[in-house]
């Protein structure tokens, strides 16, 4: 199995270059609640000790990422990265994990460590499997760009449930009890498909809140953005386009 791609610092020295700065955190325009857990609350770091600064690209809705899908954003995403970078950020991630098309890019623009999306710590997980926000949308493309290795199982919520329909609309209200079921569902649907899969990893940054619910549920593993940001920050890691052996 390959190892994790990234280059692990001394956690001495990890810790002393995170302390002089931030996680900034580059936020699709979204309206929705998000409760802690989720990558769009500061809550979420706060309660890790991490100082993070969040920044949004201005109409940058849920449904123009996902769905649509416009290369055309990248460019204000990169703006916005380089932007926290000069502020003082000392790690970069985002809201959304679709948002993996365009790590290679992103990381380019900058000299701190970028981690676009969940989906990147796949290929150093075993017998993994993704749950996602649609997987209609997740192309072959972006699962290239994440490095998730050829023939990853990946299921999506279901069209028109709760959590994708609050979302893309970027609604106001959410209901977090029928939002953990639709992730829940999803899993079960996994799992009872490809019972090899002994790891989930939730693509959505909005997923996280649930993670606990899924595991109970399906009895396997579970990783997230949340699990992934707590670990490089406190580790040190940086993102590589290639895998080590």
């Amino acid at each position: 199995m390959s190892s994790p791609a990234f280059d692990c610092e001394s956690s001495r020295r990890a810790d002393a270059k995170q302390a002089q700065g931030f996680l900034g955190v580059l936020m699709l325009d979204t309206r929705f609640p998000r409760p802690p857990g989720d990558i769009g609350n500061p809550q979420t770091f706060t309660r890790a000790g991490i100082p993070a600064r969040l920044l949004t690209v201005r109409g940058a809705s849920p449904r123009a990422i996902v769905q649509e899908a416009d290369p055309a954003w990248l460019r204000p995403f990169t703006e916005a990265a380089q932007a926290l970078a000069r502020e003082g950020a000392t790690m970069i991630t985002t809201s959304c994990g679709f948002l993996a098309a365009h790590q290679a890019s992103l990381q380019a623009a900058v000299d701190v460590p970028v981690w676009t999306s969940s989906l990147l710590q796949c290929r150093w997980l075993q017998n993994v499997g993704i749950i996602t926000f649609d997987a209609a949308s997740l192309t072959p493309a972006i699962l290239r760009a994440a490095g998730v290795p050829e023939g990853t199982p990946v299921q999506g919520l279901r069209p028109g449930c709760e959590l994708q329909q609050r979302i893309l609309c970027n609604d106001t209200k959410l209901d977090f009890a029928e939002a953990q079921r639709d992730v829940e569902e999803a899993a079960r649907r996994l799992v009872a498909e490809h019972p090899h899969v002994q790891t989930l990893v939730l693509e959505c940054t909005n997923m996280p809140p649930y993670r606990e619910a899924v595991a109970a549920a399906t009895a396997r593993s579970v990783h997230d953005a949340e699990t992934l940001l707590l670990r490089a920050w406190r580790e040190g890691l940086t993102w590589s386009p290639q895998a080590t052996h």
